[in-house]
């Protein structure tokens, strides 16, 4: 159980640390429109990923590194997007930039490790 909070806890890390990609036009910071309907995967050292689908209605689901569901709530605080997990639950809620549109991968840092992050098109579940 530990190593699967361990795990949800670098999903969400990685998720909400990514820096947004400067764009002079563009979506606006806090922009999530563009992830509808569309998948952010973050992809660990080991090339394993996480997938994360989030929805109009505020809510979120997903699927972890070893294909257990995930779910919670997000919600946008200015130029952050926050994000609560209640499957499985975890206390708390982590809030930092989120990219705004499809392209390629950036590079942050969660837990000591460098984690990619892309916004890919349409709903990847393999």
């Amino acid at each position: 159980m530990a190593a699967m909070r361990k795990t949800i806890a670098l999903l969400l890390t990685a998720c909400l640390a990514a820096p947004l990609a400067a764009q002079a036009a563009g979506p606006k910071p806090g922009d999530v429109s563009a992830a509808f309907g569309n998948t952010l995967l973050t992809i660990d050292p080991d090339g394993r990923s996480r997938k994360i689908w989030l929805k109009p209605d505020g809510t979120w689901t997903g699927l972890s590194r070893r294909g257990l569901d995930l779910a919670g709530k997000w919600t946008v605080k200015g130029d952050k997007v926050c994000l609560t997990q209640s499957k499985p639950r975890l206390p708390g809620s982590m809030c930092e930039r989120f990219p705004t549109e499809p392209g390629p991968s950036l590079q942050t840092k969660a837990q000591g490790k460098t984690v990619q992050l892309k916004l890919v098109k349409g709903r990847v579940t393999n």
